[in-house]
């Protein structure tokens, strides 16, 4: 066994596709402590920057003492709290739902939407750069897989229009997590009504970001519950805490209360956890002055790349990738950054296509328009030097 597994790390080594976690000493923030030097962190999901906002640390104190810092059991036994009641209640009136279900990752509320939705005789359309949960769902589901061209809604339409199914699931991301764009969701909704299909979001960058009341991307299209009637989100981005959720009609909660495997099986997570996300989600509703500054901070970033010919990935929300082709080069540009005090992630093959590898620049509420600037100067010196070495 050992010399088969280390035969395959060799061979993910040499193709530089091998991956390394590095260890963290600070709480998350626009600055952090990695393995014992401070630097400026620019790959961190915290958009709204609160995931160590004082506030919220205060308030998991307050209710790991109400609440232990277990839950016991699984929902459907004895682990379904009045602390993750409240929390779902919240999260259909921010989302402008009838009902919530909170799942204890956003991994798990993917696999355990699709897999309880799809079974063989059905149809998934999956758009082709969907996060890997919602491609792990739709392949465990056993209903007939089909991913079609990135937001290309004339591939969708003639997939759509080509067989005979119980069901049909469209599946995308409202906000690509490598890309940065964002999904044609008007297009996509008419294309489901047409074809009788149901549409599925999985919104995990967009809650909290777009939308005038932070709502996601669904709120930005000012799109209806019975044009996206599965609104799937996450707790640990935006909101900065952990957890997943999935909102809308009555109907589909029971559904998964039933048949989610993820759900029914698996222990609930921690109530002081889902108490300070209700506190979160307040906060990011009061605070909307959070929101305006990361996407300010978008649109500094994006002129001051322009202005030194940076390419970048054509995105207006706070996931901006730096568009490198060459694993070898975003590697060294990220290592290089680094030296320098500044955390950027160099995202390569299999995550994205080969050729596609790219630095994925990541803005939160946290950072001020100076860090900014001083990681826009460090890139333009890094990426004139780079280019003349090639």
């Amino acid at each position: 066994m050992h010399k088969a597994l280390a035969a395959e790390l060799a061979q993910r080594s040499t193709s530089g596709g091998a991956r390394r976690r590095r260890r963290v000493d600070s709480p998350q923030g626009a600055e952090l402590t990695l393995e014992g030097c401070l630097c400026l962190n620019f790959c961190s999901n915290d958009y709204l920057g609160l995931a160590a906002q004082p506030a919220l640390v205060k308030s998991l104190t307050a209710a790991a003492q109400r609440h232990g810092v277990g839950s016991g059991a699984s929902h459907l036994v004895c682990g379904h709290s009045a602390a993750h009641e409240a929390l779902e209640e919240a999260l259909a009136a921010f989302t402008n739902r009838p009902r919530s279900l909170v799942f204890a990752t956003g991994y798990m509320c993917n696999i355990g939407v699709i897999t309880a939705l799809a079974r063989r005789g059905d149809a998934v359309f999956l758009d082709r750069l969907c996060h890997a949960s919602l491609v792990d769902a739709a392949r465990l589901s056993g209903a007939e897989l089909q991913r079609f061209r990135h937001n290309d809604s004339s591939d969708l339409a003639r997939r759509l229009a080509s067989g005979h199914w119980r069901r049909r699931l469209i599946i995308v991301d409202g906000v690509y997590s490598m890309d940065g764009d964002l999904a044609p969701l008007p297009e996509l909704a008419a294309l489901a009504a047409q074809h009788d299909a149901w549409l599925v979001v999985d919104d995990a960058h967009g809650i909290g970001v777009l939308g005038e009341h932070g709502g996601g991307s669904v709120e930005h299209f000012g799109l209806s519950m019975a044009q996206v009637p599965i609104l799937i989100g996450t707790l640990g981005k935006a909101l900065g805490t952990a957890g997943g959720f999935v909102a809308g009609a009555p109907e589909l909660i029971e559904t998964l209360i039933q048949f989610a495997r993820p759900y029914i099986y698996t222990t609930a997570p921690p109530p002081a956890m889902a108490a300070t996300t209700q506190a979160a989600l307040k906060m990011a509703g009061e605070e909307p002055e959070r929101r305006r500054h990361v996407l300010d901070l978008v649109r500094h970033f994006r002129a001051g790349a322009a202005s030194l010919g940076l390419p970048l990935a054509d995105s207006q929300t706070p996931i901006q990738p730096l568009m490198v082709a060459s694993s070898e080069r975003a590697v060294s540009l990220s290592e290089q950054l680094l030296e320098l005090g500044f955390w950027v992630a160099a995202i390569r093959p299999p995550t994205v296509p080969e050729g596609a590898a790219r630095l994925r620049i990541t803005l939160s509420a946290a950072h001020s328009k100076e860090q900014v600037t001083a990681l826009l100067e460090a890139l333009g010196k890094l990426w004139r030097a780079t280019a003349a070495d090639d």
